[in-house]
């Protein structure tokens, strides 16, 4: 299964890096294809590294202004022009979506994501992987989009929130029809 990974460039701490580890084992024994945004630093080198290491394949897109960084030994890379034409070739080329912690950037995909999936553009499963608790806070506030009436599906329809990488996994493979 190709599984697109949205997640932060940042280098963090290990209450963050030993589970992302961890998951990206999972995902490279498996046998999967990560399908991330191609940086080698930080968080993004973390989850390659783990999933190359493991057996599995790398297929990165990144974007021309950040080119420099992006991971020599992928299986695949592909430069492109802005992030909106990168947020659609990850989709294009995922079978699945995890969201890990990151910012800005990664909260942008992962709205985006939602959004299309909410008005049936994609029917992919979206996994928000919920790593020491990082997204609690988001996770209320969509419950209350959902409770006072903002959003056309039931959550669970969305988004699958994920406490564990073991967790995450086993959502994704039997969305698949993989277990």
């Amino acid at each position: 299964m190709n599984i697109c990974v949205f997640l932060s460039a940042a280098d963090l701490d290990d209450r963050y890096t030993v589970p992302a580890r961890e998951f990206a084992e999972l995902l490279g024994r498996g046998g999967h294809t990560l399908v991330w945004g191609g940086s080698e630093s930080g968080l993004m080198k973390v989850v390659a590294d783990g999933v190359q290491e493991a057996g599995g394949r790398l297929v990165g897109v990144s974007v021309d202004f950040l080119a420099a960084k992006a991971r020599e030994n992928a299986d695949e890379m592909v430069i492109v022009r802005d992030l909106a034409e990168r947020k659609a070739l990850l989709l294009e080329k995922s079978d699945a979506i995890v969201i890990m912690v990151g910012g800005t950037g990664t909260l942008d995909e992962a709205t985006e994501i939602l959004e299309l999936k909410k008005h049936g553009k994609h029917t992919k499963p979206v996994v928000l992987l919920n790593t020491a608790g990082f997204y609690d806070g988001l996770r209320e506030q969509f419950q209350r989009m959902e409770d006072e009436g903002f959003l056309p599906l039931p959550l669970t329809e969305l988004v699958f929130f994920a406490k564990d990488g073991v967790g995450a996994l086993a959502y994704l493979e039997e969305s698949a029809g993989l277990q």
